[in-house]
């Protein structure tokens, strides 16, 4: 029978859309099961093959779950705010959200293509104001809370206010921006004005003035994993260190919980440990040390305190502000100039550049409280302000940055640790020796001189012991216009939320998507933006006299806002009075599969933990974690295609002649070769670009051979493959085959489209079993054991291969399984209808078809998998190799189930055996059941 994908899954996918097939009802009876895909973002380019691959993994997950009895959530949505829709929209003046839209619609058709089992209704979009709504909801949770230590969790800020009228700021543990003291009396007398400030100091979302990644060319800020080599990754424009007040979430309250919570999450270790290095705690001490002929101090945190005999000078981070104000009249000069060439360079770029030493002296001192000795004072752009106190107690004897930075400008390097380096060379940092040259701490270890430096630097009134961690708070701002707008406006300069009748705080029509002329964020450009709080509406801005009339806050929020809680909104997407019922979230619960890529490892999936934490101190979820398990999918790699030209010309030369010319390697299309061989097209070729319309080629063997290679697939190597193509081609089912087939999930492997032809020739095989010719053909008669055996083997290996995401054995044992039962001429029902099912999560769509074939009238989706029943697998007979002293002479096949006694006697029956004994008694008969037979003659 002709196996016809195209109509057979045109077919199944229009039953699914008109019958809702994976529309997944709230039932709390079944058991749940909650399967992710990270949220994409719709770009402009569509999906190529390699996109699918975690999607392919979860959807089969999803559909098994389902044929387990599992109440499945399979949703999908759009992470629909993002730069490439405005910097579209700056070129070209087309609103970012029509754009959006069509990408939207190219997406969705692509998607359907592929047969996800998606339950399409539920389908949110973070750009859409009803989901906005609450991403604004959240934001303004957050303004409104505060995290108490004493609790550890995030409080109202009313519980703040009402210990600050009976406490002030007396015995409060909170997280905080800068430690603040005043009584009740100072509280409860202070103006409205001053109260605001002070809650700024606490709030879980604040307002600050912080250094970022500034970026002109594409006017706003960009967070770290925006910037590469001091350039914008979009668009490669330079970005400069820059102060500017910004909007921060106080992820830092949360630094220890999010660290221990890893202990309970089932994800990739590497993923774990970037977690770690990215929150990075360290325990130490916070030191004082006076500047000399000044009130100032500098503050440092140092997990090595033991070693502050050997300090001998202090370098600050360029941006402190303790800079200006310590820097003398002398120094000045050099040092702006130092702090200019410091901004052109990310954090980042920074941490990375090791090698390089460059700083510049500020003409202060600071005292060392246990030498009493001066130490100059610093700036370098090693230390970052973001760390620590954005200054450090350089001990260059035992720090190997320091070291070098003691040698370039000639300072003094003492030893405080024993050892039989010379200093003078290398550092030596070392916690397994004793301390020397340090007065009282003289001949402790590191523990115990780490213990008694804290105590004594304690006693002294100049720091305490302290836990520091790496993570600092997220900013939160972006100067652009695609974004969900702030809900915030300003009263005396003072932020204040939106009531949460005003939501969603939807962005306004603007002439243009540029910051303006003022410097102001996008926003800034809009006529209807500003805030009555009389009527409580959205007015002209003509209309702002702070009196009744106040102006909105101009940046929007960053692009990981809407998908740091997208998560819960599926599981209530309609509801428009809550984020999501609390029942609901009670009964989804956590994530119980989350399928996706590493890159989102300290981003997204830090933030989300954050907010998903929040929102359960405040009592609007249950759980802490989000993502029960993850598993991050590798790439799979384009192979790309390569002509060589040489140098100064417009021709062209083959591979194999390429090493006789100097020649320019340039990546080409791959459609532009000729089928699946490695030739060029030469006219399609000339076509492609106008630059190559007059090329000449040296060809050999009257042939243009390109040169291969296996890069990430991406549009910009020319070596993208369209899943439009291969479903029209080969069908979605052969490409979900594939995908899964290539290798294991977790690596990374190459594509290559030649491999299709056999997955393909699989799919026809397995259909034709069910067919005689061009006529379909099951029979009801009892299968055989060798035919249960095999489907049997089958289901356990299936089952085993799914609960351990090893799907590409699957795959090889569909196949094996389908050649097995095409040499047996297999047509029976009870095998082929439980094959159909086995197979069905992998291809859903020619399971689907050969189901209804079969008689039925309702889905395969949810028909029970297949039990394994091992019985079918135990042997009936046992093939017993027969030894005459030891040496093996012939096997003979015997019932599994016979005893020691009548083994043995068949043996001596057996004609062979006979023979070889010629007539002798043998000595001993040695058996081992299911193993051997040895005759000892």
């Amino acid at each position: 029978m002709f196996y016809d994908h195209q109509s057979i899954e045109k077919k199944w996918q229009k039953f699914w859309h008109e019958n809702q097939t994976f529309r997944t009802e709230n039932n709390t009876e079944k058991p749940k099961f909650y399967v992710l895909d990270m949220f994409p973002y719709p770009s402009g380019a569509g999906l190529h093959v390699g996109h699918p691959l975690g999607y392919i993994a979860s959807d089969i997950y999803a559909r098994y779950k389902r044929h387990k009895g599992f109440n499945v959530l399979h949703p999908v949505g759009y992470d629909s705010f993002g730069l490439p829709a405005e910097q579209y929209a700056i070129q070209t003046g087309t609103h970012p959200a029509i754009t959006t839209e069509q990408n939207i619609t190219r997406y969705e058709e692509q998607l359907r293509k592929i047969g996800f089992s998606f339950d399409w209704s539920r389908e949110v979009r973070t750009s859409d104001p009803s989901y906005y709504k609450w991403t604004q909801w959240i934001f303004i949770e957050l303004f409104n809370s505060w995290y108490n230590k004493t609790t550890d969790k995030a409080e109202p800020i009313s519980s703040l206010i009402e210990y600050f009228e009976q406490n002030g700021s007396q015995n409060l543990s909170a997280t905080q921006t800068e430690e603040l003291n005043f009584t009740a009396d100072e509280w409860n007398t202070a103006s409205e004005l001053d109260k605001q400030d002070i809650l700024l100091n606490y709030r879980l979302a604040y307002r600050a003035e912080t250094t970022v990644n500034w970026c002109p060319g594409l006017g706003t800020v960009l967070a770290n994993d925006e910037v590469k080599d001091g350039k914008s990754e979009r668009g490669g424009f330079p970005v400069f260190q820059k102060k500017m007040m910004q909007w921060s979430m106080r992820i830092t309250a949360y630094s220890e919980r999010l660290l221990q919570g890893l202990q309970h999450n089932y994800w990739p270790q590497p993923l774990k440990d970037a977690q770690e290095y990215w929150i990075g705690k360290s325990v130490g001490a916070k030191v004082h040390f006076k500047v000399d002929g000044s009130d100032a101090n500098i503050s440092v945190f140092t997990t090595r305190p033991d070693t502050i005999f050997g300090a001998t000078f202090m370098v600050l981070a360029p941006e402190n502000p303790l800079v200006e104000a310590l820097t003398a009249a002398a120094n000045k000069a050099e040092v702006e100039k130092y702090i200019l060439e410091t901004s052109k360079k990310t954090e980042r770029d920074r941490m990375a550049d090791v090698k390089n030493v460059s700083g510049a002296f500020t003409g202060a001192y600071a005292m060392n409280p246990f030498t009493q000795q001066k130490m100059p004072v610093y700036i370098s752009d090693y230390v970052l302000m973001g760390y620590g106190t954005g200054a450090v107690m350089a001990v260059p004897a035992h720090d190997e940055r320091d070291h070098r930075f003691a040698k370039k400008f000639g300072l003094e390097i003492r030893n405080v640790i024993k050892n039989d380096q010379d200093i003078n060379e290398t550092s030596f940092d070392s916690k397994d020796s004793v301390c020397v040259n340090s007065g009282f701490l003289d001949g402790l270890n590191f523990n115990d001189a780490k213990k008694a430096i804290i105590q004594k630097i304690e006693e002294l009134g100049i720091g305490h012991g302290t836990t520091n961690y790496r993570q600092r708070d997220a900013i939160f701002s972006r100067q652009r216009y695609w974004g969900e707008p702030v809900p915030v406006y300003y009263k005396d300069g003072m932020p204040y939320t939106l009531p949460i009748s005003a939501l969603p705080l939807e962005l306004p029509e603007v002439e243009k998507y540029l910051p303006t002329e003022d410097g102001d964020p996008p926003l800034g450009n809009a006529k209807t933006f500003a805030w009555n709080e009389a009527t409580q509406e959205i007015v002209d801005t003509d209309l702002i006299d702070n009196l009744t009339v106040f102006p909105l806050e101009l940046s929007t929020m960053p692009g990981w806002a809407g998908s740091s809680w997208y998560f819960l909104r599926y599981m209530d997407p309609e509801n428009d009075e809550v984020f999501t019922e609390k029942d609901l979230s009670d009964y989804w619960g956590q994530v119980d599969l989350y399928i996706g890529g590493s890159e989102h490892a300290t981003g997204h999936l830090l933030y989300s933990r954050f907010w998903n934490m929040f929102l359960k101190d405040r009592g609007y979820i249950n759980n802490d974690e989000p993502f029960k398990k993850l598993i991050n999918q590798g790439m799979i790699l384009g192979m790309s295609a390569f002509v060589y030209r040489i140098e100064g010309s417009n021709k062209f030369v083959s591979k194999n002649a390429a090493p006789e010319h100097q020649t320019q390697k340039i990546h080409v299309d791959v459609s532009l070769l000729k089928g699946t061989t490695d030739e060029l097209d030469i006219e399609k070729f000339k076509n492609w670009r106008p630059e190559f319309a007059d090329a000449e080629f040296i060809l050999e063997d009257e042939k243009y051979i390109c040169e291969r290679e296996v890069e990430k697939m991406s549009k910009s190597k020319y070596n993208v493959v369209n899943p439009d193509d291969i479903c029209e081609e080969y069908g979605a089912d052969c490409l979900r085959l594939y995908e899964m087939f290539l290798g294991p999930l977790e690596q990374s492997k190459p594509w290559n489209t030649q491999g299709l032809s056999g997955v393909y020739g699989f799919l026809k095989k397995f259909y034709n079993l069910y067919f005689d010719g061009d006529s379909f053909n099951v029979s009801d008669e009892e299968p055989t054991k060798e035919e249960y055996k095999i489907l049997h083997t089958l289901i356990k290996k299936v089952v085993s291969d799914i609960d351990n995401f090893s799907f590409n054995t699957s795959v090889s044992s569909f196949m094996i399984a389908v050649n097995e039962y095409q040499k047996l001429k297999t047509n029976k029902r009870k095998i082929l209808e439980a094959l159909a099912i086995v197979v069905s999560p992998y291809a859903p769509h020619i399971c689907e078809d050969l189901w209804s074939r079969l008689g039925h009238s309702t889905s395969i989706e949810f028909e029970n998998f297949p039990e394994f029943e091992g019985k079918y697998l135990v042997e009936d007979e046992f093939e017993y190799p027969v030894s005459f002293n030891g040496k093996m002479k012939f096997k003979l096949s015997l019932p599994s189930d016979l005893s020691v006694e009548q083994i043995e006697e068949n043996v001596l029956k057996d004609e062979r055996v006979i023979k070889q004994l010629a007539g002798n008694t043998p000595k001993k008969i040695i058996v081992v059941q299911k193993k051997i037979v040895n005759i000892v003659s």
